[in-house]
């Protein structure tokens, strides 16, 4: 049975959880198109009113889906530590990245964004715009770091820190095929370790 709608417009945790797991089920199973909030509310078990009253709207919560799904991945302080090793430091901030970018439900919600890319562009729009500022501010922060150190020679931070996320990340992501299949650990270490290697080499002082 499906419950009525918070009164008072409290905010229950508990249903906010439901929905979201429900968003993530309903948005891969029939599209973002396709999808309505009386469906998402009906998987949820709570009323359409408690949907709309956790999150506004249906982009609201799809992009509130992606926000979640993307929950895993550092913080900006914790994504990548500095020991005066270049390679090695970007090497585990690339496997800590690509845990959460391959993994299977960030992988589903991402081809989503762009089945529907004809269509609601926006979706791809606010995936591409929400996320990678958030990686390249922690990479170019250390990149940025190192050329101050002099460990390399980086007149651009924020471009570099780029070109390792999207080397990466479009490598595990066709390794993968687009999270299909499962990316074991040797393979993403692979994968982070060549893309720090290119950007030690690009960057040598």
């Amino acid at each position: 049975m499906v419950e009525p709608a918070d009164p008072g417009g409290r905010r229950s945790p508990a249903k906010r959880r439901a929905i979201l797991d429900a968003a993530f089920e309903v948005f891969c199973a029939q599209g973002y198109a396709r999808t309505s909030v009386d469906a998402i509310a009906a998987e949820a078990g709570v009323g359409k009113q408690t949907v709309y009253g956790h999150f506004g709207d249906k982009k609201n919560l799809f992009l509130a889906t992606v926000d979640d799904a993307r929950s895993a991945l550092p913080a900006l302080d914790e994504l990548i530590t500095d020991t005066g090793d270049p390679f090695a430091d970007l090497t585990a901030a690339g496997e800590r990245i690509l845990r959460v970018v391959a993994s299977p439900r960030v992988s589903a919600l991402h081809r989503l964004t762009i089945a529907e890319l004809r269509h609601h562009p926006e979706l791809q729009r606010a995936w591409r715009d929400s996320a990678d500022p958030a990686l390249d501010r922690g990479i170019a922060s250390y990149l940025r770091a190192c050329h101050e150190a002099g460990t390399l020679a980086v007149p651009d931070p924020v471009r570099a820190a780029r070109q390792f996320t999207y080397v990466m990340v479009t490598e595990a992501r066709v390794a993968t095929l687009w999270g299909h299949e499962p990316l074991a650990g040797p393979l993403r270490r692979n994968i982070a370790a060549a893309a720090a290697d290119l950007i030690v080499r690009a960057y040598r002082p």
